[in-house]
């Protein structure tokens, strides 16, 4: 008899507690057998940065997307239903002016479009409870959104 006691932290269906101890090993993340696939394949362009904030956020049931293409470019965390886009930064998005003035454009295009980007630096998405701080203040953004679409 299998035993599921554990979620997959990615599309939250129940997994078998081997499957659960091999993902927290092998990758970090409780992750069924399709969502360590769909891991393994993810663009080596997404940074560890941007995929813990992104199970920061699943993990509160916020439904993320990571690396979405909006048609225009990707974005490193999208959440639709809040029209909210994430950008996790490096030093040069404030060091290069060419990088500098390519966001500004980006953020300017999705705000024409109805989202509204937020940037985080790296410096913030090194530190694990810097993280969880920054997903709780996320949350409310994405509450206050729900809240505000409801009054409309």
């Amino acid at each position: 008899m299998k035993t599921y006691v554990r979620k997959c932290a990615n599309c939250d269906i129940r997994i078998e507690e081997n499957v659960y101890k091999y993902s927290k090993e092998k990758i970090g993340y409780s992750l069924c057998r399709n969502c360590q696939d769909w891991y393994k394949n993810l663009d080596r362009t997404v940074t560890d940065k941007a995929i813990n904030l992104y199970f920061e956020l699943k993990n509160r049931g916020i439904k993320a997307e990571l690396e979405k293409f909006d048609g225009y470019k990707h974005i490193d965390i999208a959440i639709v239903s809040a029209r909210l886009n994430i950008e996790i930064d490096g030093k040069q998005h404030n060091t290069q002016t060419e990088q500098a003035l390519s966001d500004l454009k980006r953020t300017y295009y999705s705000f024409m479009k109805g989202y509204y980007t937020i940037r985080i630096p790296n410096s913030i998405a090194y530190n694990k409870e810097l993280i969880k701080e920054t997903a709780d203040y996320i949350e409310e953004m994405v509450n206050h959104s729900k809240t505000t679409a409801k009054l409309r």
